[in-house]
């Protein structure tokens, strides 16, 4: 404990002296989340220095071992991190699907050689992730995807189409999943690759949702060649040939994590009560007059909290090496994380009223609050249904008989 209680003062003076003022303000909308890539344009120089001094600091990726640009720090190191970021309302440096999901997977089921390859960059930024899985004929029922990967001696082959594919349209490289033995059960015969966006025959087309953007994508492979190695001993297949299903299961329970504790993002770093103290104010007695508005929102912060403090138990209990149904557990996380995201915005909507339906003009930044509202609908879909995950918990958390 005196251990953590030096490295938390060292970490306090290190982000007082380095993180710029500009990035300890609450972010309003997706412009101020820092995604890195080969063209990400920074919204400012605040942005771009905060990311980079983090990232030298191996503070992107706290855990990830040093040699892949991570810090080597323990779980209550990183913890000590968070708290003292939120301490100042500092923002997250660097937001990424290679790193919540994988890096997950390089970790366990990647080369030595893939490592060094692929997570540094990704620690520093450089490179943009997205994901590869979904497809027109298998969301829920992921294995029964048909995209074909064929064996050309020196590189493979794919055709085929993935679709929900979050900021393809954006990334720099895909991580796909892809059948590389077309006889083989559903679950065999499956293969994860690592797919340069910028190869000839990729091509992205943006999908409009209810909320007006267009954060997710078609992604088309027409003839794309991809090659067996990018480099010496640096494979484009992560894990074994036709065992792709294994690290397309372990990436599954890093992503319905991420959504579970995100949801797609909080469009203010707030939490709903102060952001009601600032758009209505408060009474006399410093609280906010209207008692059913101060029910949802205590009830939203003290849910909040407890499923916050259920996540860490989880991460503390799989890095203790407890991880007995952890693909389950995820399951759990996601599906109560997501219901939850969605009561969060309900409550903001209450708070804002008639206001809240605005869909342009400045004085609600093009109607963030009502787009983002509705982007939330979405977080019952994406990395597998509330109702596939609710069939999940039931076998095999609560093990009750099938219907």
């Amino acid at each position: 404990m005196s251990d953590l209680k030096a490295f938390a003062a060292e970490v306090r003076e290190w982000l007082e002296a380095n993180c710029p003022e500009e990035m300890r303000t609450p972010i309003t909308g997706d412009k101020d989340i820092c995604w890195g890539g080969r063209d990400f344009t920074f919204q400012s120089e605040a942005q771009k220095v905060w990311m980079e001094r983090m990232a030298a600091k191996g503070w992107t990726v706290p855990t990830w071992p040093k040699q892949y640009g991570g810090a080597g720090l323990s779980r209550a190191e990183e913890m000590v991190i968070k708290k003292e970021m939120k301490r100042i309302g500092a923002r997250s440096p660097l937001d990424s699907f290679g790193i919540w999901m994988l890096g997950p997977a390089l970790l366990k089921f990647g080369t030595e050689e893939q490592k060094l390859e692929h997570l540094p960059p990704v620690a520093r930024g450089e490179i943009r992730w997205c994901q590869g899985y979904s497809e027109p004929g298998a969301g829920s029922d992921l294995a029964s995807l048909k995209a074909k990967c064929e064996d050309h001696a020196d590189h493979w082959l794919v055709n085929g189409q993935k679709v929900w594919t979050s900021y393809a349209d954006v990334a720099d490289w895909i991580f796909v999943l892809v059948r590389t033995d077309q006889n083989a059960s559903k679950h065999n015969g499956i293969s994860f690759i690592l797919v340069d966006m910028a190869s000839t025959g990729v091509s992205t087309k943006p999908i409009k949702l209810i909320s007006g953007n267009s954060p997710f994508c078609e992604t088309f492979f027409d003839d794309v060649k991809v090659p067996k190695d990018y480099g010496p001993d640096i494979s484009s297949v992560v894990g074994e040939v036709n065992r792709g299903w294994d690290v397309a299961k372990y990436l599954l329970t890093h992503e319905r994590e991420m959504i579970g504790a995100g949801g797609g993002g909080m469009l203010d770093s707030r939490g709903p009560g102060e952001i009601a103290a600032s758009a209505i104010g408060l009474g006399e007695d410093g609280r906010l007059d209207d008692p059913i508005l101060r029910g949802k929102i205590a009830q939203t912060e003290i849910d909040g909290w407890a499923f916050l403090l259920t996540m860490e138990r989880m991460k503390d209990e799989a890095k203790a090496g407890q991880n007995a149904g952890i693909g389950a557990k995820s399951s759990m996380l996601k599906y109560y994380g997501t219901e939850l995201n969605k009561r969060r915005y309900e409550v903001l909507m209450d708070v804002a009223g008639s206001d809240g339906l605005e869909w342009e003009g400045e004085r609600s930044r093009n109607g963030d609050l009502a787009k983002s509202w509705l982007r939330t609908k979405a977080n019952s879909i994406e990395g597998g249904t509330s109702e596939v995950q609710l069939n999940i918990i039931s076998k095999r958390i609560l093990e009750l008989p099938d219907a």
